[in-house]
């Protein structure tokens, strides 16, 4: 297994640990305990508790990681930082919900312990994950142990022998998911499935419903956004764009395993790394998992795309579909506008700004220990840890990834995939001002279970998310909200 043998070398690598971190020396932080939260399972948790026993080893810190629900993570954090309870150190959750526990007072201003540490190398951090993942007005509040966008993951020889070509739009991907789906994918007589996406309520279903708006919605390059009018933060939510999303959202399921809805990201990882699936949405992670030792089945045939696209777009005036220009769409090629979605923007850690000093300075340097391109550019090669490039030296070229085990043409067109999105005029940039994660994976995410279960109609989803989220900018102030859109997207 390569989660084992990357556990292996983790001995080896503890020990030029106190090298490697300059803020950290042998014993500095004897008795000292860093109690971290964040999600459950291998996946992002994993690594912290094989780094955290490197770091104790070298350091004296102990490192506790303790796992709760996805939906449960922002809650507790904030009101046990919020409250005074102060019982976990460290956060690592979404980028992006850094913005509102900072307005709250409860993070660390990070860069004066960044000043005295010469191992990190913030300049190797691509420019979109330090600026907007670890930065909250202007001061670096967060640390990036993953770099996330959504792409399309697509099976080379499934479509190979189908004559289909890998989809350039959501309709193109509906069409080869109906080409290719029942055909055994696997070779074991059973049909397999066209699609597959992962729509378990409370989860993180509601990132695939945003990849799939982003291109019909936004035209005019990552500052004009797609979840709200940044002039007025009224939602930009029920209109024919978001309709024609969540309706191609739910066409999906035809091509889907028939328990989709209740699937988790773990479950549709099972299914496609045993070749079950021929389409599928997903953060970078599948690149790497298809060299794990129980992706025989797929290895070296999971290629990805940058993200799809639309030949209609979103006017904004009449809230109706119109086609694709270069006047309404100037960053469209071919008349398909694209909006490749960083979605959750990466897992990033805060450290709790009323923590005692001493575990703070083991906080952050276990924090940067995690970063620093020594131990990150192991972890991303690694699809089992969640972690994902944001390092330039990790995507300038594939020889990271051709070392660990992907094929070259592989590797050349994974990273291409990540640069593609990272690199595009319209990325479309997920939600960074306070209430994301209650615009998002509350508001958002229940109407759209609702609608997919059948309970309501898409009409009255966008009706019931657009009132929510109205609910969601009142609390927080409309002024305040308004400002907040404008330094995340510079707009």
């Amino acid at each position: 297994m390569r989660i084992r043998k990357s556990l292996l070398g983790l001995t080896a690598g503890a020990l030029a640990l106190v090298g490697a971190a300059p803020v950290a020396t042998a014993g500095e932080f004897d008795g000292v305990t860093v109690n971290i939260l964040t999600r459950p399972g291998y996946v992002i948790a994993g690594r912290l508790v094989e780094r955290g026993v490197e770091f104790q080893e070298a350091t004296g810190a102990k490192i506790v990681v303790t796992e709760v629900p996805y939906a449960e993570i922002f809650p507790k954090i904030q009101s046990d930082w919020s409250t005074g309870t102060n019982s976990i150190d460290v956060g690592v959750f979404a980028a992006g919900w850094g913005v509102e526990l900072d307005a709250a007072g409860l993070l660390e201003d990070l860069d004066p312990y960044i000043a005295k540490d010469s191992k990190i190398d913030l300049d190797d951090v691509a420019p979109y994950f330090r600026e907007f993942g670890q930065k909250v007005g202007g001061k670096t509040k967060l640390l990036m142990v993953d770099g996330d966008f959504q792409m399309v993951y697509y099976r080379k020889d499934v479509l190979d022998a189908a004559g289909q070509q890998p989809p350039k739009t959501w309709e193109d991907y509906l069409e080869v998911a109906s080409k290719i789906h029942g055909k055994d994918m696997n070779g074991d007589g059973e049909g397999d499935f066209g699609s597959c996406i992962f729509k378990k309520r409370n989860a993180q279903s509601y990132f695939a419903i945003q990849t799939f708006a982003a291109p019909i919605v936004q035209t005019q390059g990552t500052g004009q956004g797609f979840h709200f009018d940044n002039k007025t933060m009224k939602p930009i939510v029920n209109n024919d764009g978001w309709k024609k999303a969540f309706e191609l959202y739910k066409e999906t399921g035809k091509y889907g395993p028939p328990e989709e809805l209740n699937l988790d990201i773990g479950d549709t990882r099972a299914l496609f790394k045993a070749g079950r699936c021929g389409l599928l949405v997903e953060w970078g992670d599948p690149g790497p998992l298809q060299l794990d030792d129980d992706a025989t089945a797929i290895k070296g045939k999971l290629y990805a795309i940058s993200g799809l696209g639309s030949r209609e777009v979103l006017d904004r005036a009449t809230g109706k579909l119109v086609p694709v220009t270069k006047a309404n769409a100037p960053h469209s090629v071919d008349g398909i506008n694209y909006a490749p979605f960083a979605a959750f923007g990466g897992w990033a850690g805060a450290v709790n700004k009323k923590a005692d000093q001493k575990t703070k300075d083991a906080a952050y340097a276990f924090l940067s220990y995690m970063n620093q391109s020594a131990q990150s550019s192991v972890d991303v090669t690694i699809g089992a840890t969640g972690y994902n490039p944001y390092r330039l030296s990790q995507l300038a070229s594939p020889d990271l990834f051709v070392k660990a085990g992907m094929p070259k043409a592989l590797a050349e067109n994974y990273i291409g995939a990540i640069n593609g999105a990272l690199n595009s005029l319209n990325m479309a940039s997920d939600m960074k001002i306070p209430g994301a994660q209650k615009y998002t994976s509350v508001v958002l995410d229940t109407e759209l279970a609702r609608y997919l279960a059948g309970e309501i109609t898409v009409d009255e989803a966008l009706e019931n998310i657009e009132e929510g989220w109205e609910e969601v900018t009142e609390d927080f102030g409309r002024d305040e909200q308004i400002a907040a859109q404008a330094l995340a997207l510079g707009s």
